[in-house]
């Protein structure tokens, strides 16, 4: 090899390195991190005491409900019903009802009771019986199968007459 072109592969060679060199490192100086100062206690300490109290006020209401009496579970928009007693039964016209037992076979069970106020002042109840196929939501008179008819619903039991018949059928709420 001649002495020219060896000096050409070293000069070629050198640039190429120093191209090298230079794209891998940066000349950018890097910038200090921002010094960040904190508040001293006492300052954090009043700004959380403001925002407590802020927050208090905001918690406290400072009017009265308008209807103290509603119902929040009622769909209708009317006033708190006043209470009225319920009549007392004239002495000597009580007459008790003969007792009823359930068919042992009968399938019937009373699951629940339902009342709704009724448009004249006395409940509307609704009895949820329940047979092993079936679920009944029914009121007075309804049938509850083509044998049985509701005659009465009381507080916690319901008596089931039979159309053909039968002795009637009493289911009470366990």
């Amino acid at each position: 090899m001649s002495v020219k072109r060896t000096a050409t592969i070293v000069v070629v060679g050198g640039a190429l390195a120093a191209w090298l060199a230079s794209a891998a490192t940066s000349s950018r100086e890097i910038a200090p991190a921002p010094i960040t100062r904190t508040a001293p206690i006492e300052v954090r300490g009043a700004e959380l005491a403001e925002e407590i109290a802020r927050l208090h006020e905001r918690l406290r209401p400072t009017a009265m409900p308008q209807s103290p009496g509603r119902n929040l579970f009622a769909f209708k928009s009317g006033g708190a019903r006043p209470a009225t007693a319920a009549p007392a039964p004239a002495p000597g016209l009580f007459f008790p009802a003969p007792p009823v037992v359930a068919a042992p076979d009968s399938g019937f069970r009373l699951s629940g009771l339902a009342e709704d106020p009724g448009p004249d002042g006395p409940p509307v109840r609704t009895a949820i019986i329940s047979s092993p196929t079936q679920l009944f939501l029914v009121k007075e008179g309804d049938a509850v199968t083509a044998r049985y008819r509701v005659a009465k619903i009381a507080a916690d039991a319901v008596e089931l007459a039979d159309v053909n018949g039968g002795a009637p059928l009493r289911l009470v709420l366990k």
